[in-house]
């Protein structure tokens, strides 16, 4: 596995992306672009992280069933962290219904983000989906 780093400049915004790379696989991840295409659309994110962690799960490689986003938004200031969520969420809301198993959200105000800017670390996979050999075809009838 093998990870690339993409900074994109959108409108004035750091918009970064991490994908995770299976060998073989290509750069082909159209629900990571999705991902990373509705949060700026929604949000006007002054920074945004998009990672694929699906890699550090139980599913077959090349798969995009577990992210990690960071948003800093000045969008967020004011909100709790609930309702933060709630707009990542409802920006996602085809993604979450359909081809996301995982998704962990850190959603900061850039002030926030200022005083301290790190992403969390994800915990291990406890493996929650190793015995469920329906697993692929799940993941594929979510992205149809």
């Amino acid at each position: 596995v093998s990870e690339c780093f993409i900074n994109i400049v959108h409108s004035g915004a750091v918009v970064s992306t991490v994908a995770s790379q299976q060998e073989g696989s290509g750069m082909s991840r159209p629900v990571e672009t999705a991902l990373r295409t509705k949060l700026t659309n929604a949000l006007k994110p002054d920074y945004l992280e998009v990672h694929n962690e699906s890699h550090m799960h139980a599913v077959p490689p090349g798969s995009e069933s577990h992210f990690r986003v960071l948003v800093v938004s000045s969008q967020f200031e004011g909100l709790p962290l609930i309702k933060r969520h709630r707009l990542v969420n409802e920006a996602l809301k085809e993604e979450l219904s359909s081809c996301i198993h995982a998704l962990a959200i850190q959603a900061k105000t850039p002030e926030q983000w200022g005083s301290n800017p790190a992403l969390a670390k994800s915990p291990p996979c406890m493996g929650g989906s190793k015995g469920d050999h329906t697993v692929e075809e799940k993941l594929k009838s979510g992205l149809k």
